[in-house]
């Protein structure tokens, strides 16, 4: 520690508050919170403390310290969560921006919209969410959609608009899906009352809002306004059926957030669980960076503090996985904001033990999927098959990239050649080539054949400046692997990974191996090669189909009195087969052909 930081240590309040750790830079890279500052902060200087890989790669970066000194526990835990929002220090446990997600928002209007939206705005507008489920959040608009007449409209609308009259009712209004607020046939008192049922309806308060309903609709029906009753019985019939698609978690129509974490190096996801009046309403996903060396109590008190930092509903009660030490500061924060008081605890039956080992088995699979999903990102990801395969053919390298060769020809007549390409045991169609055989042309050669397309294919991706594949697999025996090797040397290419599968005994042939070697019918390895091996085999039969049946077309048309080599050409680019040339109108025959012969072509057809 320089002599410079070590005095400004001994000099720091005894007092609660928030200490930042600073770079060499100047940049924030460590921001913590404390009861005594000056204990707090000289405990990470301390030698005697266990080895802690991160704390020690933190302490050897720590330039300087900055504090800021607070008047309660409470008020140092509410601005770390906020410093660690905004400033997103590198050893600090954070979430990851989920603004990817959509909430649904009630706007800060006179007569608010409801409506989904990815962008939040500090503007006084109430958000719900965020919904990691799109179908959820659309049978929730719909739900409010059917229930509640809420504008749908983009205008901003207030008193002087409606004595202005700048707006008309739209159709919603005309079908009962708006109540008009745009000429004031509803007022603001009224509509605004309704937005609050929406938003209980967002926060899971169903039972409480049918209730609300169902008094209001004995009380019309009581007074013999049978219609307006009506209207609301509909409205209860919609939510209740809504509702009984949740699941009853609890007995008792408790308020709780349910949070588990899965920690795995420096990522971790945590799970919440919203119970509402006893019934599991839905599940968010919070991804969280820098968790490497955290215990899974830290890792919760700064899932609690990032969520409920902007949280517009706090329950009575948060249930975690594990106890947390900062749990009395955060109960007293969140009771201040709640305004009645907030419990923080562990599992004390089986039933809520079962619960938390739901959550704990939610917060594994989406941190496994989320980490497939980052090695992927950086091309790192690859399928259990292909490390089999690498292990089964001895390769060097993983075979990302295999790339497959076939040879297709009857009888000598169209030599074609195909080659297939597949990435991470995957097709990848955009980048599969054919190739009509130039060398070969008065009898089946197929090693010949074989040597010329690898020959070409390679040094156009040589000359192209391109990468060679982790591996090449050849239809074929041994034949056909030399003459591939042959036209790899031509061009220099020297220890390729190179492989022959032959079609009779699925055998494989190896470079400088005589015999070939077998392997288990039932290994996905070979399955593998054979998939990719019947790929290339029926894309090149394809290309073959496609040549003789164009070349026996051509032949057929030169059989048509006045249509020659050109004219066939022309009308083979134009119309593509037979069939497209008899369903052409005559008047596009004779643009090409002239009346006489368009008119000879259609008998032609007819006949044929």
């Amino acid at each position: 520690m320089n002599p410079k930081l070590e005095l400004k240590i001994q000099n720091l309040p005894q007092l609660p508050g928030v200490y930042q750790f600073k770079d060499s830079t100047g940049k924030v890279i460590y921001v913590g919170k404390a009861k005594n500052l000056r204990n707090r902060v000289k405990s990470y200087f301390i030698k005697t403390q266990p080895t802690n890989p991160k704390i020690n790669a933190l302490v050897s970066k720590i330039s300087d310290v900055e504090v800021i000194v607070t008047q309660s526990e409470v008020e140092a835990l509410i601005l770390e969560a906020n410093l660690i929002k905004k400033l997103k220090p590198r050893y600090n446990v954070s979430l990851r921006d989920d603004k990817s997600y959509p909430y649904i928002v009630i706007t800060n209007e006179p007569f608010p919209r409801v409506f989904s939206t990815r962008r939040i705005k500090s503007d006084g507008s109430r958000y719900f969410g965020p919904y990691t489920d799109a179908y959820s959040l659309k049978q929730t608009l719909k739900l409010i959609r059917d229930v509640f007449m809420v504008r749908s409209c983009k205008y901003y609308i207030d008193d002087e608009t409606i004595t202005k009259k700048k707006i008309k009712v739209c159709l919603d209004y005309h079908i009962k899906k708006c109540g008009g607020p745009c000429e004031g046939l509803v007022s603001r008192e009224e509509y605004n009352k309704m937005i609050e049922q929406v938003a209980q309806l967002l926060n899971g308060k169903i039972d409480d809002l049918v209730g609300h309903l169902r008094g209001q609709m004995e009380k019309l029906a009581q007074e013999l306004r049978f219609e307006e009753a009506a209207v609301l019985r509909d409205k209860i019939k919609a939510l209740e059926i809504y509702t009984s698609k949740q699941s009853v978690v609890s007995i008792e129509p408790v308020d709780r957030d349910i949070f588990a974490v899965a920690i795995e190096d420096e990522d971790a996801c945590g799970v919440l669980f919203k119970v509402r009046d006893g019934k599991l309403i839905g599940s968010q996903q919070f991804f969280m960076t820098g968790a490497g060396y955290k215990g899974e109590d830290e890792v919760i008190e700064t899932l609690l503090t990032q969520y409920y930092l902007s949280s517009d509903y706090i329950p009575g009660e948060i249930l975690i996985s594990q106890n947390i030490e900062e749990a009395d500061s955060i109960e007293k924060w969140l009771a201040d904001r709640k305004g009645m008081p907030v419990k923080i605890r562990t599992p004390e039956n089986d039933d809520e033990a079962r619960l938390i080992s739901m959550c704990k088995v939610n917060a594994k699979y989406h941190l496994d999927e989320f980490r497939i999903q980052k090695i992927k990102a950086r091309g790192e990801f690859a399928p259990n098959v292909l490390r089999q395969l690498q292990k089964e053919l001895r390769l060097d390298r993983l075979p990302r990239r295999i790339e497959c060769f076939d040879i297709s020809n009857i009888q000598g007549s169209d030599i074609v050649a195909s080659v297939v390409v597949f990435e991470n045991g995957k097709p990848k169609k955009s980048e599969y080539r054919k190739f009509k055989i130039r060398s070969v042309s008065d009898k089946p050669n197929d090693f010949a054949s074989m040597f010329e397309v690898i020959q070409r294919r390679y040094s156009r991706v040589l000359g192209e400046g391109g990468k060679m594949p982790d591996l090449i697999v050849v239809d074929g025996g041994k034949g056909q692997l030399s003459s591939a090797i042959k036209a790899l040397e031509n061009l220099g290419v020297k220890e390729q990974p190179i492989i022959a599968l032959a079609k009779k005994f699925e055998e494989i042939y190896f470079p400088g191996i005589d015999q070939p070697q077998s392997l288990p019918k039932s290994s996905p390895a070979l399955h593998l090669l054979q998939r990719i091996r019947n790929e290339a085999h029926r894309f090149a039969i394809t290309f073959h189909r496609d040549i003789r049946a164009k070349r026996t077309f051509s032949t057929k048309l030169l059989e048509v009195k006045g249509i020659g080599e050109k004219r066939a050409k022309v009308l083979l680019s134009k119309f593509g087969s037979i069939e497209g040339i008899k369903q052409a109108p005559i008047e596009e025959l004779e643009k090409i052909l002239g009346k006489s012969i368009a008119r000879n072509l259609k008998e032609f057809l007819e006949k044929e």
